[in-house]
């Protein structure tokens, strides 16, 4: 799929198609692709991309992911690299080959085989995955939003829960109301995002018709956190904020409330509470995937692979690792850099000309962190965060128009660097346009 590299070509393998991923070998080919002297191959398990901090939307049919998934086939294409699609299932570190598993479809068919493929360097960013932290239940009864199946999945079950509900084949309260309970356990971003972007999708369901109920008296959104409070990551004033707009939206908070048990209909806490629960959503911890700890390199407590300011791998300078699969080193803070989105594009760019120079013999220089601040998404409802920085000076919180246009404009920043400056335009006004002959929330 793409461009095939001659066999003398330095070979240069990206894994994981992720936002870092997909940008470093889209730079990398166009940089490289169409000359030849350097091969770029790009390395997924799915064949489509979509920007993970969509999935809430995507979860709460917000956002269809048909409309903003991305062929790597044709990004390949376009931007002169080589796609192969596949899981990695190990790396040969003295052979230097990488090892992907056969891809089978829906049906089970397979429809690539077991391969193997040779690289010079190699560039890990695969992700992570959710942490259930051992909670009995909770990888059977809850639903992660690790990938568009999975939100969409949950999507599904959300429309089906609420139109149940209305006929009487639900819960109902103790005057005999159906209502729908929806537990989100963590309130980090994706919770407290996910649970606003909820209460629009009861009203836009109520309007369209497909269900009864009253969109906030009858749908219970429950945000669950074990730490004193939401967004523990971020300041505590954007804490403070976006807690009091969620209570607005008639968003229960349960704090410093530790999960003890995931069953099929509610969740329990070590202090005896009993949320009930016809869905559950898990977003409360992630880990780095298990296959990193099989590459006999040094890992954090997360499984993530330790690596260097220059981010290569510790034990192994052909192998660089960014994005929440990396524990990188962050010594302002004297930690490492946070599994956020901004991090990962910063160290595509920051690795696009580190390989540059790797290939040309210069040394390579020292990945820092800019912290340029956090935005929390509340739907159409509102935004807040805080700016960070020289300009400003230090920190700065906002809210309101300003933080959904920036926070909307990280999204786009993406598709720059996927596209460029003018198809990034034309997606935003086709984006524009689509969104007003269809309804607010995917229906079906």
């Amino acid at each position: 799929m793409g461009t095939e590299g001659s066999g003398s070509a330095h070979r240069i393998i990206v894994v994981g198609g992720g936002a870092g991923g997909l940008e470093l070998a889209t730079r990398l080919g166009d940089k490289f692709g169409r000359r030849g002297a350097v091969a770029v191959v790009l390395v997924d398990r799915s064949p489509t991309h979509i920007w993970k901090p969509l999935l809430h939307e995507v979860a709460a049919g917000s956002m269809d992911p048909n409309t903003h998934q991305l062929e790597y086939a044709a990004q390949a294409l376009w931007h002169h690299f080589e796609f192969q699609l596949g899981e990695m299932v190990g790396v040969d570190r003295a052979a230097k080959t990488v090892s992907l598993a056969a891809y089978v479809d829906a049906d089970g068919e397979e429809v690539l085989p077991a391969r193997t493929l040779p690289y010079d360097t190699l560039v890990l960013s695969i992700g992570s995955v959710t942490h259930f932290f051992g909670v009995p239940g909770a990888a059977e009864h809850a639903i992660a939003l690790d990938t568009a199946e999975q939100a969409d999945r949950f999507r599904r079950r959300l429309v089906s829960a609420c139109v149940r509900a209305q006929n009487g084949l639900g819960r109902a309260d103790a005057d005999g109301r159906p209502r729908v309970d929806i537990a989100i356990i963590g309130a980090g971003a994706t919770g407290v995002e996910l649970s606003a972007e909820l209460r629009n999708t009861a009203q836009v369901l109520n309007a369209y018709g497909l269900h009864r109920l009253d969109p906030r008296r009858d749908v219970h959104i429950h945000l669950i956190e074990a730490g004193p409070r939401i967004l523990p990551a971020l300041s505590e004033r954007v804490s403070t904020e976006t807690a009091k707009l969620l209570r607005k939206l008639e968003v229960d908070i349960f704090t410093s409330e530790r999960v003890t048990e995931i069953a099929p209909d509610a969740v329990l806490t070590a202090s005896g509470k009993h949320i009930d629960a016809d869905l559950t959503v898990w977003a409360a911890g992630i880990k780095a995937p298990p296959v990193l700890a099989t590459l006999g390199l040094p890992t954090s407590r997360l499984g993530q692979i330790v690596v260097k300011p220059t981010l290569q791998s510790e034990g192994d300078p052909d192998i660089f690792a960014f994005g929440d699969c990396a524990s990188c080193p962050w010594p302002e803070k004297q930690g490492s850099v946070p599994p956020r989105a901004q991090a990962a594009h910063q160290q595509a760019t920051f690795l696009y000309g580190a390989l540059r120079a790797r290939l040309e013999g210069k040394p390579l220089p020292s990945f820092a962190f800019k912290d340029l601040g956090s935005l929390v998404s509340l739907g159409h409802f509102s935004a807040v965060g805080s700016l960070m920085g020289g300009l400003i000076g230090g920190s700065m919180f906002i809210e309101g128009v300003m933080a959904r246009l920036m926070y909307t404009s990280l999204y786009r920043m993406h598709v720059m660097a996927l596209h460029g400056a003018l198809r990034m335009g034309l997606d935003t006004i086709t984006h524009w346009l689509r969104s007003k002959t269809r309804p607010r929330v995917k229906l079906h």
